[in-house]
């Protein structure tokens, strides 16, 4: 009788850091080199941004939906007094509970009056900035932000923004809607041009001459003089303090809720910024080789943006599916709700990013916490780590765990 057992493939016990049979990944192929040629057509630059997808680390497996972009192949529209660049689901499929704005004004630019059909929510990243905006009672408000603040206006409330001296204004807006695009928006110059003169003139109590220069095409972003004194302004516009609900928040002076020798987490959300009721923001440093701990958020997918350094990331799917890829400054990630993840820095200066959530809280499960609250027995059996060790793990979130 022939032996079957001959002809069937052999599969060696899989090693730690590769758990799939048949392995996966370079790790496996270490005598085989022939394995990893690649003769077609190579974009060096592309490959040398996502080492960790052309190198994956042996515990990947399979694929999911791509969740990288960038605001750096983003096409730039450019006039004079700043510019704008976006990412939407348009061109980012995975993204459809945020959409994201990048935009510069000079110091004098003017981001013309208009308003949106969703929520806008916004962090500054350098420079200064005039914000004006009115309540659904009514009421002005008229602020100055600076890197590491945000506003919040809900859907519907009409608002401006101006770079101020000496270097302008530049910050993210996060929209809470994938679909919402910047050149999608409600602006007082369209409406002017096109409203019949007569009835202009009756709606402000004016001659109809009164309108027979005004732009007749939008202006969006536009030139202007560098605003004067904040008090001037605010006078002007009629604001009275404690008459309205702050639209501002100072997340980057605010006291962390993690930080330790690896980094820090500040989190801005309805409660503590009540303005903000859909859109739930931390703002995240990681030390050189620190990781943002093993986690998932049960409430709201997040949208991630990277403001400076660099780092990967390995997103964990049912299947199982996990990928890692890699993220610079201007990049942007986001992870589907209730899936596992971390983010590590990979680079030797301080990585910086933002994590946004289209929710009115900020909602975290820790795996460690989790973990450290079952009985060792059960997580012994689990595992086959010896009770004693686990004994050993972070009891409770760390949020961040500093370089080992």
């Amino acid at each position: 009788m022939a032996d079957d057992t001959a002809s069937a493939p052999h599969h060696e016990t899989p090693s730690l850091g590769d758990p799939d049979l048949p392995q996966e990944g370079e790790s496996n192929v270490v005598d085989d080199p022939a394995s990893l040629v690649m003769t077609g057509p190579q974009n060096t630059a592309l490959e040398s941004q996502f080492p960790n997808q052309m190198d994956a680390p042996g515990t990947d497996i399979s694929t999911q939906a791509f969740f990288w972009s960038s605001f750096n192949i983003s096409p730039r529209r450019v006039q004079r007094g700043g510019w704008a660049r976006e990412v939407t689901q348009q061109d980012f499929a995975i993204s459809d509970e945020i959409s994201g704005v990048n935009m510069y004004l000079e110091a004098g630019g003017i981001r013309e009056l208009h308003w949106h059909q969703t929520a806008e929510w916004a962090i500054m990243t350098r420079g200064r900035c005039r914000v004006t905006t009115l309540s659904r009672e009514g009421l002005p408000s008229v602020e100055d932000v600076e890197e590491g603040d945000l506003w919040y206006f809900p859907a519907g409330l009409p608002h401006s923004l101006q770079g101020l001296g000496p270097d302008g204004a530049e910050f993210v807006l996060a929209f809470d809607d994938g679909a919402q695009s910047e050149s999608n928006t409600l602006l007082i110059t369209d409406w002017f041009a096109h409203t019949p003169p007569e009835v202009l003139a009756k709606n402000f109590g004016v001659a109809q001459e009164v309108f027979k220069d005004i732009p007749l095409h939008n202006l969006w972003i536009f030139p202007g003089d560098v605003p004067g004194e904040l008090e001037k302004d605010q006078a002007a516009a009629g604001v009275t303090w404690g008459a309205t609900e702050p639209v501002i928040y100072r997340l980057g002076r605010s006291e962390p809720v993690h930080s330790n020798s690896g980094g820090s987490i500040r989190i801005a959300d309805s409660t503590n910024f009540p303005a903000a009721t859909t859109v739930a923001a931390a703002l995240v440093t990681l030390e050189p080789g620190a990781m943002r701990e093993l986690h998932w958020h049960p409430n709201a997918d997040e949208w991630q943006y990277y403001l400076r350094g660099q780092g990967r990331m390995t997103v964990f799917n049912t299947g199982p599916h996990a990928n890692t890829t890699d993220f610079k400054a201007g990049d942007v990630g986001v992870v589907r709700r209730n899936f596992g993840h971390y983010v590590e820095n990979t680079g030797d200066e301080q990585l910086v990013f933002l994590e946004t959530f289209k929710s009115d809280h900020y909602e975290e499960v820790s795996l460690a916490n989790w973990l450290s609250h079952l009985p060792p027995a059960l997580v012994a059996a689990h595992l086959n780590i010896p009770e004693d060790v686990i004994a050993t793990f972070p009891r409770g979130a760390q949020g961040i765990t500093p370089k080992r």
